[in-house]
């Protein structure tokens, strides 16, 4: 028998503590392009006064987590274990890494894993065979939910409300000239995504990018992430996508749901 998840509490709930909520705030501020930070750009990211930040970024250098040369303060490969400790005790990662390559083998094209967290997908395995954006993805990384096929797939798999809710609380930026943006526009697309179980998005995310998602079900039949591959659109049409592609990745999810309890 399944033991009920406790229910989230508001950060106004006595049991909520605060300062650790700051110092991952501060965590956070750390990213691509931000791998050295001033205490100043780091208020600045996360809203929190100065001297709050000064005691966070203390503490997290006092445990190993952030470094600094007197100016700049950077994170430490010590950060890694706090990603790792989800990575090892979750058999996902490790059930579908060995898939995916071959799915990769397969079309010559990179594949991926992510689930969602919030508005954005995080990549939890990756085989990569080329870069196909502009900017790297590897696991961890984290894209837009809204504008990414395997966001549409796990955004697919919510209640509506809940899909509704998640849509108009995250930040719909127009990334390309292709992209969708508006909530009911994007509503109407996952239904569509929930009828066809899989779901293309076309350069809306990068132009010259095109991917195709299914979902990730586990032995139970509940839908626990979402697998994908990303093509030069130049390369692969939406139609090769379906035919070619889509019979690879739908073999591939159904092989490892028996791995996944």
């Amino acid at each position: 028998m399944n033991t009920p998840s406790p229910a989230p509490i508001l950060p106004e709930d006595p049991s909520y503590i605060s300062a650790l909520a700051r110092g991952l705030a501060v965590i956070r501020a750390f990213g691509a392009g931000r791998e050295k930070l001033t205490l100043a750009d780091i208020a600045r990211t996360t809203d929190l006064p100065r001297a709050t930040v000064r005691r966070s970024l203390l503490t997290l250098q006092a445990l190993g987590y952030v470094a600094s040369d007197g100016k700049h303060f950077m994170l430490t490969p010590g950060v890694l274990s706090l990603g790792y400790a989800y990575l090892s005790s979750t058999p996902l990662p490790r059930a579908i890494q060995p898939t995916l390559e071959s799915v990769s083998e397969k079309t010559n094209e990179s594949s991926s894993c992510a689930i969602l967290d919030g508005g954005e997908i995080v990549y939890v395995a990756r085989a990569a065979t080329r870069r196909i954006m502009s900017v790297g993805l590897s696991t961890g990384s984290r894209l837009p939910a809204y504008c990414s096929s395997l966001g549409r797939v796990l955004l697919a798999s919510l209640p509506e409300d809940e899909a509704r809710h998640l849509l108009m609380a995250m930040k719909r930026e127009k990334l390309t000239a292709r992209t969708i943006t508006d909530v009911e526009a994007l509503m109407k697309m996952l239904v569509q995504v929930r009828v066809d179980d899989y779901a293309i998005v076309d350069e809306e995310l990068e132009i010259g990018l095109r991917s195709i998602a299914v979902p990730v079900r586990n032995a139970a039949g509940q839908i626990v992430a979402a697998m994908n591959i990303g093509v030069q659109a130049g390369r692969i049409s939406r139609e090769g996508l379906i035919k070619d592609i889509l019979p690879v990745l739908k073999a591939a999810a159904e092989s490892v749901a028996p791995a996944l309890i």
